[in-house]
Order: C-alpha cells, then sequence, then structure tokens
C-alpha cells in the first residue's frame, strides 16, 4: 500500500492486514500513538516510511505481564527504535515535590502508570533480553538528554549515561530524522559497527581507550561522582559545545570504557524542514483509541509548528539542549499548506491554537553574518545582552500572519506558544521599527484571552542564576501592552508566570517578588516550583551548589516545606 493509505500497524492482526511478511523498525513508545508532527515517535515513523522502510509502533507496551506486547510482532528486520514519549518518564510521573502524578496528557483517558519509571531503559532491558542480537536504538527527550552523566533528582544522584543503565546499542540524540535514516541506511547496507561508528549525532558506549583526533576528554563518570566540582566543568563544557555551529567529538570515560557523542549533523536548510513535514501525517490519533480522549492531542491537534530551535539560554530549559540553539525556519509555502490541509481535520472550527514553536517569535532569525555565527561561543544570543550580530526583525513573521490569516476557513490564528519580549523590546523603548507592530498585531490578533509571558523573576541576582533579562523590562512591556489594549478598547490583561525555589532564589527573593508594586492589579497564579531536569545548568547548580559558568558558590534550597513556602509564600494575602 502506498503510505498516505494506512495507519502504522501496532498490532499483529494490523501487520497482516497490509499483507507484510517484514517489518523494518518497530517503534516502542511511552504515549500513546498519534499521527501528528508534535509528537516526535510520528515524526521519525512517517520520515522512515518516506524512504522505504515499513514501520510498526507499539505504544505503551504492558511490561508488568509476560511481556506479550514485546513479542507479538517479533523481531524488525534492522532495529528496534525506543523513546518515553514526548517527555521524559519521571518529569511525567512526578510532581516538583516528587508525588506521583495522577493523571497522564499523553494515555488515552488521561489514566496514570501506563508506562514505567525511567521507561527508555526499562524497554531497552526487555527487548535485548528477548532479542539479545537485534540492535535498540534509543532516542527521544528522555535518552537525549540522558546522554552522558546527569544528575537524577527523583534518586538525588548522578547517573552514568543511559546508553550503561540501558544497554542500548545506539543513541540519537536531537531532532532525529537525518541520524535515523542514516543509521537505518547504513544497517540495511550491512555496514559493520567499525564504519556506523562515524555516523554524525550518534552516540554510543565503548570498551578500551578511545582513538582519534578532535576528541574531547571530559572528566570520568566515577571522578563526577567522587567530585561536584569535576560535574560542574563537565557540563559546561558539554553546554557551550552543545551551543557550537561546529562543536568537537565528546569523550565521557565510564567503567572500563567510554561514552563517544559525535557532533550533530548542522542546522536543518529550509528545504530540509520542509521535507520533514512533506510527510502524510492523518494528525489523528491511531484507529485502536477510538471513543477515547487523549488530553495531550486535545491540546494541540489544531496547532501548526513553524520552526525549530531557540537561542534564549535560559538556565533551567531543554529546548536547545535538544532541538540546538540556531533557528531552523520552515518556508512560507510548507507552513501554509499545513495550513490549508487544517480545513480537512474534523471538528476543525477555523481556530488555529497555536502558530509557533519553543519561542514563537523567533522563526526565521538568524545573525546577520554568519561567519560571526560560526565561532561564536555564547549559549545565549539575548543574555546577559542582545548580540549586536543577531536581526531581530519580525518583518518576516508578521508576513507569515498575515497570509496565514488570508487562507480560507482560517477565522483566527493564536500563539499559544513563549514568546521573547526581549526580541523587540528594550528598557529603552522598540527594538525596530517592526517591534511596535508585531507587538501590538500579537495582543490584538493573536492573543487568545490573556497574554502569557515568563519574566520568571522579579530580582535581578535570580534572574543572573535563571538567564533571563532584567524584570524592568517586563514593567516595560506592561505599559505597552496597557496603552495599546486601551486605545483599542480591549478589556484584556496580561498574565506573567514565575519560579520559586530556583537557585540563588531565597525566601527574602519570593517575599520582594510578591509585594513588587509593578504586579499591582494583575491576574497572579503561575508560579512554578523548580525542578531540577537533566541536562540543565539550573540542574547542576542544584546539585552542585556551583554556577558551572564560574565555578562559584550558588545558594540552592533543597528542603522540601522551604520549597513550600518559597512558592505559597506568593499567595499570601493574594
Amino acid at each position: 500500500m502506498k503510505g498516505e493509505d494506512y495507519m502504522f500497524p501496532t498490532s499483529k492482526k494490523e501487520v497482516e492486514a497490509l499483507g507484510w511478511d517484514y517489518i523494518d523498525v518497530i517503534l516502542f513508545t511511552g504515549d500513546a500513538f498519534i499521527d501528528h508532527p508534535s509528537f516526535g515517535t510520528a515524526v521519525i515513523a512517517r520520515w522512515l516510511q518516506k524512504h522505504g522502510y515499513r514501520v510498526a509502533v507499539v505504544p505503551q507496551p504492558n511490561w508488568r505481564d509476560d511481556l506479550r506486547d514485546f513479542r507479538k510482532l517479533g523481531a524488525p528486520r534492522l532495529f528496534f527504535g525506543v523513546n518515553s514519549g514526548a517527555m521524559d518518564s519521571m518529569v511525567n510521573h512526578y510532581t516538583a515535590g516528587k508525588r506521583l502524578r495522577h493523571d497522564d496528557a499523553y494515555t488515552p483517558d488521561g489514566k496514570a502508570g501506563q508506562r514505567p519509571d525511567y521507561a527508555v531503559t526499562v524497554y531497552t532491558k526487555i527487548l535485548k533480553q528477548l532479542f539479545p542480537d537485534v540492535p535498540v536504538v534509543i532516542g527521544g527527550i528522555e535518552a537525549s538528554l540522558r546522554r552522558l552523566t546527569h544528575y537524577d533528582y527523583w534518586q538525588d544522584e548522578l547517573f552514568p549515561s543511559i546508553l550503561v543503565s540501558s544497554g542500548a546499542d545506539w543513541l540519537i540524540y536531537g531532532m532525529g530524522e537525518r541520524p535515523i535514516l542514516a543509521l537505518a541506511k547504513a544497517i540495511a547496507a550491512g555496514w559493520n559497527p567499525r564504519r556506523i561508528r562515524a555516523l554524525p549525532q550518534l552516540a554510543f558506549l565503548m570498551d578500551g581507550t578511545p582513538k582519534g583526533n578532535d576528541l574531547l576528554v571530559l572528566h570520568s563518570f566515577e571522578e563526577c561522582k567522587r567530585d561536584k566540582k569535576a560535574f560542574a566543568e563537565n557540563f559546561h563544557i558539554i553546554e557551550t559545545q552543545a551551543n557550537m555551529l561546529h562543536p568537537s567529538t565528546l569523550i565521557e570515560p565510564v567503567g572500563e570504557g567510554y561514552v563517544r557523542i559525535n557532533p550533530p549533523y548542522p542546522p536543518a536548510t529550509q528545504e530540509e524542514m520542509d521535507s520533514f513535514w512533506d510527510v502524510p501525517y492523518t494528525k489523528l490519533p491511531h484507529p485502536r483509541y477510538k471513543g477515547k480522549r487523549i488530553p495531550a492531542y486535545d491540546m494541540i491537534k489544531f496547532s501548526v509548528n513553524t520552526h525549530r530551535g531557540c537561542f534564549g539560554g535560559c538556565n533551567f530549559c531543554t529546548i536547545a539542549a535538544h532541538q540546538g540553539k540556531f533557528i531552523q525556519s520552515r518556508s512560507e509555502e510548507s507552513i501554509l499548506r499545513e495550513v490549508t490541509d487544517l480545513n480537512k481535520i474534523p471538528g476543525f472550527a477555523g481556530n488555529i491554537s497555536d502558530l509557533g514553536a519553543p519561542t514563537a517569535n523567533m522563526y526565521g532569525m538568524k545573525g546577520r553574518d554568519p561567519v560571526l555565527c560560526g565561532v561564536c561561543r555564547r549559549k545565549s544570543c539575548l543574555f546577559p545582552a542582545p548580540c549586536a550580530n543577531l536581526d531581530r526583525s519580525h518583518a518576516r513573521l508578521l508576513n507569515l500572519y498575515h497570509q496565514v490569516d488570508s487562507v480560507k476557513g482560517i477565522r483566527h490564528s493564536y500563539i499559544g506558544s513563549g514568546i521573547r519580549y526581549d526580541l523587540f523590546l528594550s528598557e529603552k523603548g522598540f527594538v525596530d521599527k517592526t517591534s511596535e507592530p508585531y507587538l501590538k498585531e500579537l495582543i490584538l490578533d493573536h492573543t487568545s484571552g490573556r497574554l502569557k509571558v515568563a519574566p520568571e523573576h522579579t530580582e535581578d541576582k535570580v534572574l543572573y542564576y535563571i538567564a533571563k533579562p532584567s524584570f524592568n523590562l517586563f514593567v516595560r512591556l506592561r505599559d505597552e501592552f496597557d496603552r495599546i489594549t486601551k486605545a483599542a478598547g480591549r478589556k484584556t490583561g496580561i498574565v506573567p508566570y514565575f519560579i520559586s525555589s530556583h537557585p540563588g532564589c531565597t525566601m527574602h527573593d519570593m517575599e520582594k517578588l510578591s509585594r513588587h508594586p509593578a504586579l499591582k492589579g494583575l491576574y497572579m497564579d503561575q508560579v512554578q516550583d523548580f525542578t531540577p531536569t537533566p541536562m540543565t545548568t539550573s540542574s547542576v547548580m542544584f546539585y552542585t551548589g556551583l554556577d558551572p559558568r564560574t565555578l562559584k558558590p550558588v545558594f540552592v534550597e533543597r528542603d522540601p516545606e522551604r520549597k513550600k513556602r518559597q512558592k505559597s509564600f506568593f499567595f499570601r494575602g493574594k
């Protein structure tokens, strides 16, 4: 059958209905399977399918019984692929207070408990036990962000690379279309492991001592366990390399061997980005879920992703570590085709819930001089101050909005993703001639309900550790927001998001935040307790008590009760 004629099989019966006598790749995932580009499993499945491979998916396999879900489709011709789903399984399961969540947005009817803790490791160990000779390739958020020694908040200890704990053969980090296709072609062609190890964006575990040029050797896992400073030093190198256009090969010794991280593919071109979306997504949940509601799908089913990457460099965020710092944008034509096709989706009433990306207003943005970007080692193009080489014009984005809104059947295109207001505002005023028109159009035409922004804190010393601009910039934003809405006769509001218990934040800092005069009269219930997640600067600060950028001590509130007080303090008297 042609690719557009079927949904990926998830059972032996569905495979037989397609008349297949073999499967090239079987993907195991901790999420329900939804054939939408917002879900990585669908992206990889459709991309491999586009290039002629037969792909089956086993969503949320039962790991507690006789393991029949892992056996039912047999062994694939090439490899098993494993991910935990759209989130790290531990973040999915537990709150910042380490309490078990009672629902799961990525499961039919929101039912909790349908994936294990550390899902990638659990699934991989089972597959290697049942099919020891079949390669297992791990990827997605959980594997990508645990590719090297990392702090695990839930066990409160350092873990080695997930390659060590899982026993996987290969790890693909970051956005996986190009590396997964290259690996599939290599295995299909019968390449030996030594040749495969030269592929970009691949990580693997080796015995012995590393050999080769352009190797950047980190402290070993064992050194990091003994010395928190060594772990902080490692992370600073890892993060710097991850944000460079031409990084080195990373080597991290562990046990009697080492983990090797090959440099990634270059940022995807516009043509490559378009090709990733030029596949026959149905944008629907698999038919096996008929009559059931999947909450995560409800949130994104009428959304359109415009680009990948983020150069904001927030210290608590993992976006750049997974998607990269450099913005990779789709063409307007590709986006408009997807917008037009939304009219074919059942229930679409003309309202796009989110026309955006990790940071919605970075679409099309890049450095004026690419040569300077090629040698840059900055983590953020915006902190501590915007890079002079960064072109912050919103002209292309405004033009995209106008084209989208002119598509037949489109009533509204909302921006549900986050925005960076330091891309169009400074404390002195608007950045360029496109800035004020962008903010005005954002507020009046593309905001559903209240405008949500994330200053994160009011105190500069805390913002330094978060890597966000001065709160004075939010004050300026609120002034402009009030002016624009008043002139338009609109009664709407602005909602700021804040974070409590971030490294560097004391109880006194939260008290000052709660009493800041610039917040008077605002809708205030968006305070999130900081959760340390793998591969972020903030998590390294939390574990080590050191700022990895400077190795200077940082205050960290670790006491659970005092963390609760930091969060609840904000609401006293509200």
